[in-house]
């Protein structure tokens, strides 16, 4: 621990019952979730017989950029990201859904501006909604739960 964590930190706990570091929690949650959205994004674009292959990762980026921003955009605002979730999969399930719901209205509204260029049709709002918080909450939900199994395992 280093000066800075001992002024700081009260608590007495060592490094690791406080779970990951910031920079590892951080920089692990935002590469999984940016591959939740490019994985939204293959699917999205396979089911209507565009390209997804590596040949098409740029056009997987740009389907996906809006989601990704709107939810990048909210998200540190409404706690994803905040420290402890690596380690409770309750709250962990919580925040991403607080987060994710106005995330997806604001990539929903950044599509329909720089995409359609008008309202995206109600079913797609419907599926983007329910898939995104699908494939956050597959790949979230495990990670915290890894994350309080480990802490479990170090005490």
């Amino acid at each position: 621990m280093d000066v800075k964590e001992k002024i700081t930190d009260t608590s007495g706990a060592t490094p690791q019952q406080k779970g990951m570091s910031d920079a590892a929690r951080i920089t692990g949650l935002v590469i999984g979730d940016a591959i939740v959205f490019l994985v939204f994004a293959a699917i999205g674009r396979r089911s209507h017989g565009e390209a997804v292959g590596l040949g098409a990762l740029l056009q997987v980026v740009l389907t996906a950029a809006p989601f990704a921003a709107g939810w990048f955009l909210v998200s540190p605002f409404t706690g994803a990201f905040r420290r402890g979730l690596e380690k409770q999969p309750g709250k962990m399930l919580q925040r991403t859904l607080l987060s994710w719901v106005p995330g997806w209205a604001v990539g929903f509204t950044l599509r329909g501006i720089f995409v359609d260029h008008a309202v995206p049709p109600l079913t797609f709002a419907i599926v983007s909604l329910l898939s995104n918080t699908i494939f956050l909450l597959i790949w979230r939900l495990p990670f915290a739960w890894i994350g309080r199994t480990r802490l479990s395992k170090q005490k």
